[in-house]
């Protein structure tokens, strides 16, 4: 079932075709991918870690044109089992025994003389080879037609993203609670992934993070995969995210397990600073790469420089991860609309860690969390907590924004 309603649609594969015209583009191939999500309504099959593949598999996308209704090429597998809402186009059913090849063929020569075909960013090459061997047309990368529409969301794209948020949150308010004496970091990320599919998450946007840093352990955030059990003094960081209706979230924060240094809230105050200066670098007009500098000036200034050691943020809506970036060498007008990370960090082997991350929302006014989890540095008594997922655990019935947070939780 689609998200939106079909004028939607209509208006966004309208609007594809007047930037094909102006761009020169007369077809373009878009395999399953948060573009053809975003103009067509097909949901994508949630990825995999191995590699999912029928027969004819390379084939499975859509043809769109200026002023035409796409046109479907699928293979029979994933019409049958990828595909139960159907595909609002022509379409055309690939089985095992056709020549596949000469089929897709076929469609392309049907469109007449191509001058250009564009092909979304992640188009498999066994596809993009036929193209070139089917036309004389030049193929050329679709990203430039697709993401300036899909980096402005509407109203109701952002309400997507707060829904989306909201779970990430409620789901680190729960998280909380089980931080506990003996508990592994691979056994609170499960957890965290059972959290968010109970609070209403398709899955998870991208690979669940749980990893503590600090004196008695010498990692960094490159090895965030450890069956390692948390230890007292350290801090312990999060990155995950939830999918509501094929929105993504992306959000961190970070908790004090036990007594730890004063380091670590110093550091954590810093982070939190930075935070704030890149929001209040955010307005339509200023350039994404000064987000960026605003927010590393402060990590900067206080002497952590060579610890940030990525960039600000991304944006985010049907993919994690989407163009612009908010990073030195972005130079994208930021306008209203525009939903993007905001997650300062300090990683220091073998001494301290500490992150946060927000989705910011660009307004008229200048810039809006969508998060409303707090961001008070926070100390978890590992003795007093437990993990209990089932009968006695949080029914989340009782949560409010933010999440929920236990007494054994102590703000400080």
């Amino acid at each position: 079932m689609s998200i939106f309603s079909d004028e939607v649609y209509d208006s966004r594969q309208a609007e594809l075709g007047r930037r094909m015209e102006q761009q020169g583009v007369d077809v373009f191939f878009c395999p399953p991918s948060g573009d053809l999500e975003y103009l067509t309504g097909t949901q994508r099959r949630k990825s995999t870690f191995g590699n999912i593949s029928y027969t004819h598999g390379w084939i499975c996308g859509a043809f769109f044109r200026p002023n035409h209704s796409p046109i479907f090429v699928i293979p029979r597998m994933v019409a049958e089992f990828d595909m139960p809402s159907g595909a609002r186009g022509d379409l055309i059913i690939v089985n095992e025994t056709d020549d596949g090849a000469a089929m897709f063929e076929k469609v392309l020569k049907d469109f007449g003389p191509i001058n250009a075909i564009a092909v979304e960013e992640r188009t498999r090459a066994d596809a993009v080879l036929h193209i070139a061997k089917s036309t004389v047309g030049k193929i050329r990368n679709a990203t430039p037609l697709t993401n300036p529409m899909r980096r402005v969301k509407s109203a109701e794209e952002i309400g997507l993203l707060v829904d989306a948020c909201r779970v990430a949150d409620m789901s680190m308010g729960e998280i909380t609670r089980h931080v506990a004496g003996g508990i592994t970091e691979r056994e609170l990320s499960e957890e965290l992934d059972h959290l968010l599919h109970l609070d209403g998450s398709r899955g998870v946007s991208f690979d669940t993070a749980v990893w503590a840093m600090g004196p008695s352990t010498d990692r960094g955030a490159n090895d965030r995969d450890r069956s390692s059990v948390i230890r007292n003094g350290s801090s312990l960081l999060f990155d995950f995210g939830a999918i509501i209706d094929g929105y993504c979230s992306d959000f961190g924060r970070t908790l004090a397990v036990g007594k730890s240094g004063t380091e670590l809230e110093e550091v954590y105050d810093i982070v939190i600073e930075s935070a704030a200066a890149g929001l209040s670098a955010v307005k339509p007009g200023v350039l994404a790469r000064d987000v960026d500098k605003a927010t590393r000036k402060v990590i900067e200034d206080a002497g952590y420089g060579d610890k940030f050691r990525h960039r600000t943020g991304h944006c985010i809506g049907l993919d994690v991860h989407e163009y612009p970036f908010i990073s030195e060498e972005d130079e994208t007008v930021l306008e209203a609309g525009m939903t993007f990370t905001i997650e300062p960090s300090i990683f220091w082997p073998g001494r301290v860690g500490a992150r946060i991350e927000d989705i910011i929302v660009v307004t008229e006014d200048g810039g809006r969390k969508l998060n409303d989890y707090s961001e008070d540095f926070v100390t978890v008594d590992s003795a007093s907590a437990s993990l209990d997922s089932g009968e006695g655990g949080c029914a989340h019935d009782h949560q409010e924004q933010g999440g929920c947070l236990p007494d054994e939780v102590l703000s400080e």
